[in-house]
């Protein structure tokens, strides 16, 4: 058993997938693309922002050879489904201001990997952007597309080429890997490259500003909530207020069903006048 940081770091992942071996070794597995590039971007960014907004490639690699542009993204954000589409038409934009046509020179693949789950629960899923017939038969104009892993519920069913990536990068969410259970070089690789001996005193730092980070996000999450749940039920208890006003109840009866002060009751009440 190796003792490993976690893959759900954004540091720790950039570490090991910002490796040109590992990054593609794992996108021949995911897209079945040999790619030929001798490195691979942390946190690209376009010179120009795009949309008034500059989204920022987690990983990020160009293939001139084959023409094809590859970034992995791996947080997960409230609305990674829409902000990775963003990110995504950004590379396919950045494009479009060196061109003569709206063709891209090169394709585009977004892959996310969501590390703490998605509310669907589904290990696989995709957004393809080649239009089809009403047959669903597709045209084989447009070949970019955006896969959404979500290691967490991978399976026997998991397609068999993404299974041992899937299960590696779940894995060491518990910062220990079994070694032993996998086949392929990349992931002892990513095993190596993540071993907690060799993080250094910065990673480590960047670490638990994540860690504390990700606290603030679910205390501002649980804050929200109950804000809103509380909300809600002021909201249902001036609505029963004000129908019992109607009905001519007495202040102290509706203070008691709707717990509203007689302040509030008495401002309600002149409102309905």
């Amino acid at each position: 058993m190796k003792q490993v940081a976690s893959l759900r770091y954004g540091v720790i992942f950039k570490k090991a997938f910002c490796d040109p071996e590992i990054f593609k070794g794992f996108v021949r597995d995911i897209l079945g693309i040999q790619l030929e590039i001798d490195r691979v971007e942390t946190e690209k960014t376009f010179s120009i922002p795009i949309g008034r907004v500059q989204p920022r490639f987690d990983l990020f690699a160009e293939d001139k050879k084959n023409r094809v542009i590859v970034d992995i993204q791996h947080e997960r954000h409230a609305d990674h489904y829409d902000r990775f589409l963003h990110y995504h038409c950004v590379a396919l934009l950045e494009q479009i201001n060196q061109s003569q046509d709206y063709r891209p020179q090169l394709k585009v693949f977004t892959i996310v990997v969501l590390t703490s789950g998605d509310r669907h629960k589904k290990d696989v899923s995709l957004i393809k952007f080649d239009p089809h017939d009403l047959a669903g038969q597709p045209l084989n104009e447009i070949h970019h597309q955006i896969i959404y892993l979500c290691p967490k519920y991978w399976s026997n069913r998991t397609p068999p080429a993404y299974q041992e990536w899937l299960r590696a990068i779940e894995d060491s969410l518990d910062e220990q890997v079994e070694e032993t259970q996998y086949q392929l070089p990349e992931i002892h690789k990513i095993f190596h490259h993540i071993e907690k001996d060799l993080i250094s005193p910065q990673e480590r730092a960047r670490m638990i500003e994540e860690y504390h980070l990700d606290e603030l996000k679910q205390d501002q999450f649980a804050e929200g909530w109950e804000t809103g749940v509380k909300q809600g039920i002021m909201k249902r208890n001036i609505e029963i207020a004000k129908k019992l006003l109607v009905e001519g109840t007495s202040p102290e009866v509706i203070a008691k069903i709707t717990d509203l002060t007689a302040e509030e009751i008495q401002a309600l009440s002149q409102l309905s006048r």
